[in-house]
């Protein structure tokens, strides 16, 4: 049996890169005959076996042809005498179309590792735009790979599959799988850039899009351009290795400001409740998981209130943290703070600033949870207080301690 180590293995173990997942293809071989020895089968679309011993994933060499717009609009052929090159030429990136051999000859019949020595992401060949998620999954590569350029023949391959539809077709579930991994990467930003840069960023988010070109005030955004903003935000979302619900709150955090109208240019009154109702429908169209979309519209709402939140009395930060049903979810409210310190951070030259409203909240925050509502209750019952009245004890409860915490340093 001839099988090869294919893809992200040899690519990682080329660039020096510890290597996650081992795919690998098989050549002459047949589904009988895999069965027959012993491999068990996975794949739903085309043949793929788990290895009898190592569980690795392995695949049947195949060949692939365009039968339909989008996604699935795919025919797989599988055979005996499909060779590995055919096999390789199908895929995405030339340095995602190498293999090495089991006695450790690497075969690199489209110059993959010409290309990772040059730092350049380039399509194998035009069977690329028969498939739209690889400008997804290319963007992707950008934003790990952060000292990679996209090889000039390709963005403009990119263009064309763009302006011809390919990207309408794409599924939400697809959409946002690779969206997602490419938030997680070292350089999220890259992966927005590309995206502009072809054009689908404007098809599949043109709440996203609209952002570039949209000027802030100076005073608060050195950087001015909110395209560039979020631009800087996403990446020091990276810097700190937030979890992926932060970065999407990031991601979503200002959409409003793209529907501000010019004559009000710089300012953005009221663009947060305008960039809630944006994040909403966005996290519907991409069927964002509920952690994410919560959050996104959370911090989109609540962002300005968390910045401005060390000049608020007591009462307006009770009523913040009320809002935020922080008592209830202090998780999601800590992550909603590392988010706002994120969008704070996210300014040209002040990524080393101090963010004290993140600390001084969760102080307000533990000041709630210190009080003990069951013997509040009890106390105003005793007293012969009822309903309305043992809320506002309750409440009077929970500003005292606020207000008794005020001066004390944040921990």
């Amino acid at each position: 049996m001839q099988m090869y180590l294919v893809g992200g293995a040899v690519r990682d173990e080329l660039l020096g890169l510890p290597v996650q997942d081992r795919d690998w293809v098989v050549v002459g071989e047949t589904p009988k005959s895999l069965l027959d020895k012993g491999f068990l089968p996975v794949g739903k679309d085309f043949p793929v076996f788990l290895h009898p011993e190592t569980h690795d994933e392995v695949a049947l060499a195949r060949t692939e042809r365009k039968t339909a717009s989008g996604y699935h609009g795919f025919q797989f052929h599988t055979a005996p005498d499909v060779t590995l090159e055919e096999d390789l030429a199908r895929r995405d990136l030339t340095i995602n179309a190498m293999a090495r051999a089991e006695d450790g000859t690497l075969i690199d019949p489209y110059g993959g590792q010409r290309d990772l020595a040059a730092r350049c992401l380039r399509h194998v060949s035009d069977a690329f735009v028969e498939d739209p998620v690889r400008i997804l999954r290319l963007a992707r590569f950008a934003a790990r790979f952060t000292d990679f350029s996209v090889a000039p023949e390709t963005m403009a391959l990119m263009r064309r599959m763009v302006e011809a539809g390919e990207v309408d077709a794409l599924v939400a579930e697809r959409v946002w799988q690779e969206l997602a991994r490419g938030l997680m990467e070292r350089r999220p930003s890259r992966m927005i850039e590309v995206l502009r840069e072809c054009g689908a960023l404007a098809r599949l988010a043109p709440e996203l899009d609209r952002l570039f070109g949209v000027p802030q005030p100076p005073a608060h955004h050195p950087e001015v351009d909110t395209g560039a903003h979020l631009l800087l935000v996403l990446d020091e979302c990276a810097r700190i290795e937030a979890v992926l619900p932060v970065r999407y709150a990031a991601l979503c955090h200002d959409l409003g400001k793209g529907t501000t109208p010019e004559d009000e240019w710089p300012r953005h009154l009221k663009h947060e409740s305008r960039s809630a109702e944006l994040a909403d429908a966005l996290s519907q169209r991409w069927r964002v998981p509920a952690d994410c979309k919560e959050l996104a519209e959370l911090v989109a709402r609540e962002h300005t209130h968390v910045h401005q939140s060390l000049s608020l009395s007591a009462e307006a930060r009770l009523r913040l943290l009320e809002r935020c049903d922080a008592p209830r979810r202090p998780e999601r409210f800590a992550l909603m703070l590392l988010a706002c310190e994120c969008d704070a951070r996210g300014r040209a030259g002040l990524a080393a600033r101090d963010y004290p409203q993140r600390p001084a909240l969760l102080r307000d925050l533990a000041a709630l949870q210190s009080v003990d509502q069951g013997a509040i209750s009890a106390a105003a019952l005793a007293a012969g207080k009822k309903g309305q009245a043992i809320g506002q004890a309750i409440q009077q409860a929970r500003l005292a301690a606020i207000k008794a915490c005020a001066s004390d340093p944040p921990p």
